[in-house]
Formats: C-alpha cells, structure tokens, sequence
C-alpha cells in the first residue's frame, strides 16, 4: 500500500510538477533548488510535464539569492544542468522560465552560444553520448563552449606576428581568466580543457613522427572529437577528420601509407603553385577561406621548423690536420 500525501499521483497524471510546500518559502531555504527544478522540467519536457504556474513563478524574483550561493557549488549544479542528457532541452527551460541570464556567468555564456552551430553541436553531442551510456567530461562540452574566445584571441596575436603557439597559449590563459578564474579553471578540468585546444593545430601535421606521437596522447580522442566537431560545422576540412579517423585505427603500415598519400597531395600541390613571393598571412576565423585555417598553418610551420631541428642530421665537423701532414 502507498500513501500518497502530496498528491503525486494525481500530478503525475497531468504531466505537472509541483513543488512541496510553498516554493517561495522553498526557494529561500536553499537558493539551489532554483536550479533543481529547471532540470527536473528539463529531464521532463520530452514527456510532457510542465512546471504548475505556483512553482515557476517565484522563480525570476528568487535568482538574486543564488548571488550568496558559493562558487564552486554553482559550478557543480552547472555541470549537472548540462551532463544530465538533457543540455539543450535546459537551455530552452531557462529560457522559457526568465533565467537565461543571472544565474552564473558561465552557465549565462552557454545559454547565449547554444544556438551557434559549434556549441549547439557540443550539446547535441554530449546529449547523444549521455543516451548511449557513454561517458562526458565536462572539459570538452566548457572547452566548445569557449572555444570562439580562444580562436578569435590567437588570430589577434597571430596578426601582431606573435608565434604561434605563445600564441595560442596566451589566448587561452586569457579566456582562463576571465570566464573560467579559479573555480575550476587551475585544476584537472583547466588542464583537459588546455590540451583539447592545444591539440588542434597538430592535426595539420600528418608527416613525419608527430602523428605517431599524438595518437599515443592520453587525451588524443577528447582532441579528436572535437576537431571531428569543427569539421562538422565547416571550420575545418571534413577530409582532416575522416584522415585522422583512419589514421588512429590503422596499423603500422597502413599509417605509412597514409602519410604517404599526404606527402603526394602536398607534392602535387607545390608542382600545380606558382613560384612567387610568399605574402605575410592573415589570420581568418571564417571557416570558408581556406581548407586550414592560417592559425593552423602557422602552427604546422613551427612544428616543422621544431621537427627539422631535432632530426635533421648534424654536419660532421671537419678535423684539421696536423701541419706536418698538410701538402707542402
């Protein structure tokens, strides 16, 4: 027998949640529940349940108490807004309840970017990994999200002929600071987070060792999904990803091959150029320019530079001979 004191089932039957007890009262004991219930409606939507009008109300003029919640803990319920499988469906509630802005300055910028094709990708993505059983990490899904402050930050600096992974490293330590600061952004997640970016400009070097050692990278397919993202959304080549794909999967040999199919492409390329005077790049983020973006090239220019000089084969100093051994 189940004693039902609240009157569950009935609400249960009109598809409606309710909350236990005055929700204003509720709301002021712990400002957190504030974001609770937008992820019950969230994780409800698909079937059918809405919140009932004495629950929602209260909810726009309560959000100022979460302004006295700690940090970190607005962090935590953050991550469990978006991780639960139900990211895009609790942007959409926080939309439709008043709260896309307000709650948490990194929870406001997701809301604000989800309908950009890049994050909205990582959403669905993440959404669709959370359904199979998969696991997310919440560096990758932070990691798109501020992936258009990163990129826009070392196209700056690549145009003020700064190298370019300073470069990019600069940029990123900036987003750090100011979206990320020292919730999270210094630990583990902060690190993850700096080697998918740090990653990206690797995938253009497919010759030589590099692409040995990058798919031996412990992080290689969080890097990976995420430029298998870009190339969805038309920021990178498609073809760089589908490489890759079959690069990680194959073995000794036929990685040889494939490195070597990329060493005649880059042949045929330089035979089909004309032999002019190579102008100063322009860092672009428009994805239509150029199959690699200039960031990438750049990038792929002082890998090599890197590579040749630690495996280019040392000159072999001549030595003088005694005088009484010289000719005369």
């Amino acid at each position: 027998m189940v004693v039902d004191y609240h009157g569950g089932f009935k609400d249960a039957q009109k598809r409606t949640l309710r909350m236990i007890g005055d929700p204003a009262t509720r709301y002021r004991e712990d400002p957190v529940r504030i974001l609770r219930a937008v992820r019950f409606a969230a994780k409800l939507s698909a079937l059918g349940f809405k919140i009932e009008n004495k629950t929602a109300k209260p909810l726009v003029a309560m959000k100022s108490l979460l302004a006295d919640v700690p940090q970190s803990r607005l962090f935590d319920e953050m991550l469990k807004l978006l991780q639960t499988g139900h990211a895009l469906a609790t942007v959409a509630q926080l939309r439709l309840l008043g709260l896309a802005q307000g709650i948490y300055p990194l929870l406001d910028l997701v809301v604000e970017r989800a309908d950009q094709p890049f994050v909205n990708a990582a959403l669905q993505d993440t959404d669709r990994r959370v359904s199979e059983g998969k696991p997310v990490a919440p560096s990758f899904l932070l990691a798109s999200v501020l992936w258009a402050d990163v990129r826009n930050g070392w196209a700056q600096r690549l145009t003020q002929r700064m190298p370019s992974y300073p470069a990019l490293q600069a940029s990123i330590d900036e987003v750090f600071d100011a979206q990320i600061g020292d919730v999270s952004g210094r630990g583990k997640l902060g690190a993850d987070m700096r080697e998918i970016w740090m990653m990206q400009p690797r995938f253009d070097k497919r010759i030589g060792s590099s692409p040995f050692s990058l798919v031996e990278q412990a992080r290689f397919r969080a890097g990976f999904d995420f430029m298998r993202l870009r190339a969805e959304v038309g920021e990178v080549d498609v073809l760089l990803a589908d490489w890759w794909q079959e690069f990680s999967m194959a073995d000794d040999s036929m990685r040889q091959d494939l490195m070597e199919q990329v060493r005649q492409e880059q042949g045929a390329q330089r035979a089909r150029s004309p032999r002019t005077s190579r102008a100063p790049r322009q860092p672009s983020t428009n994805a239509d320019d150029s199959t690699l973006s200039p960031q990438a090239n750049d990038a792929q220019d002082a890998t090599e530079q890197q590579d040749n000089a630690e495996t280019a084969p040392k000159k072999r100093r001549r030595r003088r001979r005694p005088p009484q051994d010289r000719a005369q």
